[in-house]
């Protein structure tokens, strides 16, 4: 397995084909603990927006997770507002972080008020989407037949990786409009080669590595589960 790319954000891989393990750790990115709005107690809302609405808005504004919080932790996150004005992620204020505080939550005319007191908790992507920590996805490295015409396509295009010639043979990961531009020139000179990519990108609520590495250890956590339940 080769890290093609790291960042807080981004996460690729470049390891061998084995869709049973990626699709596994894919699925289990959606068990790894995320903080995110649970509850929200609203005192004073003159905005537009009916309570239920800006709940569910706050609900999906993501919150900075750190390694030390647990199943008990709860923190309280208040917005206090007079209008005119636009309610961001950012007027949240309490003992953690929003990691975009640009995010539109409703706007108060003239006059208008908004107070409220927002709680948040530990869950899980598999309990709500709110808890999802990132986008997830693999695909294959592709074998394409080389020629001329098709040379010149694979050398002009962009992704992950960089095309690697082998033999009569491109190892490389090429966009849709490539692709089709290839299968144009020989539908049959395309097929999936023996690698795959495979990507994490984080909504900032924890570094993608940091994503991986813990959707790994959930899995090998259920994996013990499922073994002692069977014996």
């Amino acid at each position: 397995m080769d890290t093609i790319e790291k960042s807080p954000k981004k996460l690729v891989l470049r390891m061998p084909a084995n869709e049973s393990l990626a699709n596994a750790i894919r699925r289990s990115v959606a068990e790894v603990p995320v903080l995110a709005i649970d509850e929200v107690e609203i005192f004073k809302n003159d905005s537009a927006l009916y309570d239920e609405i800006l709940a569910h808005r706050l609900g999906l504004v993501p919150l900075k997770t750190e390694k030390g919080m647990s199943s008990k932790t709860k923190i309280e996150l208040k917005i206090s507002k007079v209008g005119p004005c636009t309610i961001y992620s950012g007027d949240l204020q309490g003992s953690t972080d929003v990691v975009y505080d640009k995010i539109p939550l409703t706007i108060l005319g003239d006059g208008h008020k908004l107070e409220l007191v927002a709680t948040a908790v530990l869950g899980r992507g598999v309990e709500h989407a709110k808890y999802n920590p990132c986008l997830c996805y693999y695909r294959h490295l592709l074998e394409v037949t080389s020629s001329s015409e098709i040379d010149n396509v694979i050398k002009n295009a962009k992704s992950f990786i960089k095309s690697e010639k082998k033999g009569s043979k491109w190892i490389c990961d090429l966009k849709d409009a490539d692709i089709d531009k290839i299968n144009s020139i020989d539908k049959d000179a395309i097929k999936d080669s023996d690698e795959m990519l495979f990507v994490i990108e984080s909504y900032g609520q924890m570094d993608a590595k940091d994503i991986f590495t813990k959707a790994v250890e959930e899995l090998e956590e259920n994996l013990d589960k499922f073994e002692k339940s069977i014996k």
